[in-house]
This record gives structure tokens, sequence and C-alpha cells, in this order.
């Protein structure tokens, strides 16, 4: 739990959380590629590439034609993004002008200290160069008083464009303080560290569990070892779509694999069998069981906190999971002795969707929709088990580490 609460702490946006992610894989051992580059893959290599500074993959060698095992998560989380020409100011205060990135659960992000960070453009001797920045200081969206906001507890909903991070007093030189960029990707993140909590230190609260507790989990995982080709795809944009280049809806995890495939010589005929040969988990938070709401949950298929990992249905589709991808999870989990657990939500209410799929319009594999279930989805900080964490990793390590052998409806799992 400390080393995913050291990644916690320092992954304010998508960008420092693949560079955390690079520095973890380059002391395990792995090697980086570039997309633009010819690659030479080696019969047991372990290599990672990264797509627009905030997506990364993550993979080690084996023989393509067995298929492949895929772990696919996302790295971004809901923020404040701050637009261009971001200061306003009236001579007194200077505010910063944002908008909302993602569905986040807004009035948490109130009276909590915002970290500025993400990537800047800058020129140097004539050439565009890509800067990750991460601000020495904390900024803070200040409540109105209840004296001057009386029904503030009866209902409070934020206004996007008046309610604003407060970034100093008097006016501000903010390019100056960027290094006068061409132009940037900044958002005000929660800085708010992590944290054990409860009787037994039984959970853990921190921003951005959803999705970075499922990066990590995945990338450890994948460290542990692996048979046949397995990869960790940690994706951007899935709180807003997933529709860039380095979202699921992109590319970028199609194309790693046929280069994989075709670097070993299998011609499109043989990547389309590799393709029915294979296995992906689409990892992403489920909504834990609130006991305050329980109203607002399906009366028999809760994800309960402490319970293990759901597995997660639905019948419109939301989620990718189908009784022979549930079955295969279970059975690779229970090899594990880690726990599972079933989560739908109610059938009167709105599903909440993943990236896994949007992912197979990509790459149409067998997937199964999974996560850790968590208190305060999209908060600014979010509170999951720990109990439950440990049994993610004990669960994605063995399928990183099974044979799965996919014959039409049979699947043989070794």
């Amino acid at each position: 739990m400390k080393k995913l609460m050291k990644f916690l702490n320092t992954s304010y946006t998508a960008y420092q959380a693949t560079e955390n992610a690079r520095a973890f894989l380059q002391a395990q051992g792995f090697c980086e590629l570039h997309e633009e580059e010819a690659w030479q893959l080696q019969a047991e290599g372990k290599y990672y590439v990264i797509r627009g500074g905030s997506a990364l993959i993550a993979f080690r060698m084996g023989d393509a034609r067995k298929g492949f095992k895929i772990v696919a998560s996302h790295t971004d989380s809901p923020a404040l993004k701050l637009k261009e020409n971001a200061t306003l100011s009236d001579g007194n205060y200077t505010r910063l002008n944002t908008e909302p990135y993602g569905g986040g659960l807004w009035y948490t992000f109130f009276d909590r200290p915002l970290k500025l960070a993400g990537r800047t453009i800058t020129m140097c001797d004539k050439v565009l160069c890509t800067n990750s920045f991460v601000s020495d200081f904390t900024v803070t969206l200040p409540s109105l008083a209840i004296h001057l906001n009386r029904g503030a507890n009866e209902g409070f909903a934020p206004d996007k464009q008046k309610d604003l991070p407060l970034l100093s007093l008097g006016k501000s030189d903010f390019e100056a303080l960027l290094g006068n960029p061409v132009a940037y990707d900044l958002f005000a993140a929660c800085a708010q560290p992590p944290y054990v909590w409860g009787e037994h230190g039984e959970f853990l609260a921190s921003p951005r569990l959803d999705n970075l507790a499922s990066v990590y989990a995945s990338l450890i995982s994948l460290a542990c070892g692996a048979n046949g080709v397995c990869v960790a795809a940690c994706l951007d944009s899935e709180e807003v779509g997933s529709h860039t280049r380095q979202g699921a809806a992109g590319d970028f995890l199609r194309t790693v694999l046929e280069r994989i495939a075709f670097l070993q010589g299998l011609t499109k005929e043989e990547m389309l069998r590799t393709y029915a040969a294979s296995f992906c988990i689409s990892l992403d938070n489920a909504q834990g069981f609130h006991p305050n709401h329980a109203e607002k949950y399906d009366p028999q298929n809760r994800a309960m906190l402490g319970k293990g990992v759901a597995i997660k249905g639905h019948a419109g589709g939301a989620y990718t999971t189908d009784a022979l991808s549930a079955a295969v999870i279970r059975t690779v989990f229970a090899n594990a002795g880690a726990p599972m657990q079933v989560f739908y939500n109610r059938s009167d209410a709105r599903s909440g969707s993943t990236l896994g799929a949007i992912s197979l319009g990509q790459a149409c594999i067998l997937t199964v929709d999974i996560g850790l279930p968590q208190l305060a989805m999209h908060s600014a900080v979010e509170s999951i088990a720990c109990g439950d964490y440990k049994a993610l990793c004990d669960g994605l390590a063995c399928f990183y580490q099974s044979i799965i052998s996919i014959e039409g409806d049979k699947i043989r799992i070794a």
C-alpha cells in the first residue's frame, strides 16, 4: 500500500502518472520504444511505449500466435482544466479561468489544496519541447461563507464559470511563471496526500484512485512475471469519452499489438487469429456500496468494499462482460485465491461505462469488465478497501502468468 500511495501522491494528472509509470518500468528493466522509430524486439524482452505524454503501453514478449493477455486501464481523472489566457484579475485577486474535465463531484473540490500540473510546450532553439509541469505552490477553490449562501446545506450546485480557483492576491504574471510557453495542457488537481483510515486501517483514501489504482496494479503485476505476450495498456481520456489519439478509441493499443505480431512474422490472417485467441481485462473502479444510501443499489448484486474485486455486468452493453469472459476471470482469480463479487446497477438507473467497450472498436477481443469497489467515485478524494487492492494485484499476477487457450467457446486455463 505504501508503494501505491507514493505513486498516487505525485500523479496529479495523466502526464505525471505516465512519468511515474515510466520510472517504475525502467527500474524493473523495461526498455522504452518510440512509435516513430523502428522496433527490434527480443524473445523475452520487456518494453514500453508512450503516446502524447499521457498514455503508456507496457508489454512482455512471448509467442503472439498464442494470443495476447491485456489489462486496459486509464490514466486520467476528473480535474479543473485551465483555459488559454487563464488568469482573471480585478486588481485585488487573480483567479484561474478553468472548465471541468470529466464528470467530477465538483463540490468536493472546494477548500482543498490544488496543484497546477500537466505539461507545457516551449520553444527551445527553434524546436518545440514538451515539459512536465507541477507548481511548487497550491491554489484553492474557496467556498462562499454560509452567511451569504444560507441554502448551501439544502442543495449546492457549483457554477462552473463563476466558481474558480484563487491563484493570488493582486495581479499575477502567470505566463512568466510557466516559463512563457507556446501552449499548455494544465489542470488544477487535488493535492490531498493519500491516507489510511478506519478502525483497523482497512481503507485507503486518495485523489485519483479511479483509475490510478488500476494502472499501478497492472504495472506491478506485469513486472512480477509473464507467460506469453502480456500487455498493460494505460490509456488516457476515458473521463471525456476516450476519443483522442491516446484514448481507447484511438489506434494506440491496436498498432502496438500489430507491431508485436508483424515483427514476429505473422501475416494479416494470422493476426486476426491471434485476436481470436486473446483475452482482455477492462479494469476500472466500480461504485462501491454506500451504507447510508442502500436504496441506490441493486438489491442483490452490490460491490461491497472488502469483499473482493467486482465483475461488472450490464444488459445494455455498457460493460463488456458476458458469461464466457466472466467464467474465465472467475477461474483465474480463484486460482490466485483472490475473492471476486458481482456488480450490477439498479435496473432503473443509468449505468456508467468504461474503456473496454470502446477499445473493442479497435481490436475485437474477448473482454471482461472488472474493478475495485470504491466510495466517493469522482470525488476529489476517493476510498477503497486495502484488502480489495491486494486481491486485485494477486489476481492480475495470476492472469499474466496463466496459460489461457481459447478454442471457440471452449477455454482451457492452466
